[in-house]
């Protein structure tokens, strides 16, 4: 990545729906180059999809959570089965796979605590391949919108 693709992907970061016009207008391209340039990331991988950010309390989910998970024993069909389970449950946004002492850290946001005491026990503890959970609630979550390249 050149100095044009990293000021490029920063842009579309901070705007995705910005028109090819302003963005060549801004990095001073045609807007031929422009449209090239994005392809071309899209294609490397570089940029790899555009979304929009939801308010999750607007959703009903105003509670969010990271969950701490052990898994045993810590076969590849165990852990797999277990990601696959996780990734289908609607309160989960994100599976983190682990070293250490837990295998999956997984982020959910939930209508309030009593979702989140239901999706502990009703849905995590009732699999047999679940060793250990532990939940920490989330106060504020915090993140940064604009990757930089290192």
């Amino acid at each position: 990545m050149d100095e044009l693709d990293s000021t490029l992907v920063r842009l579309l970061q901070r705007d995705g729906r910005r028109s090819n016009r302003d963005l060549a207008q801004e990095l001073g391209i045609a807007p031929s180059t422009c449209l090239e340039r994005v392809r071309s990331l899209r294609e490397r991988g570089v940029l790899l999809g555009f979304h929009a950010e939801v308010d999750l309390p607007s959703l009903g989910r105003g509670l969010q959570a990271m969950i701490a998970v052990r898994v045993r024993p810590p076969t590849r069909a165990v852990i797999e089965r277990f990601q696959r389970f996780v990734l289908a449950m609607p309160e989960v946004l994100s599976v983190f796979a682990l070293t250490g002492t837990d295998d999956f850290l997984l982020h959910v946001a939930v209508r309030d605590m009593d979702h989140l005491h239901a999706v502990v026990l009703d849905k995590l503890t009732e699999r047999q391949e679940l060793a250990d959970v532990r939940t920490s609630v989330v106060y504020r979550h915090l993140r940064n919108t604009v990757i930089e390249p290192l």
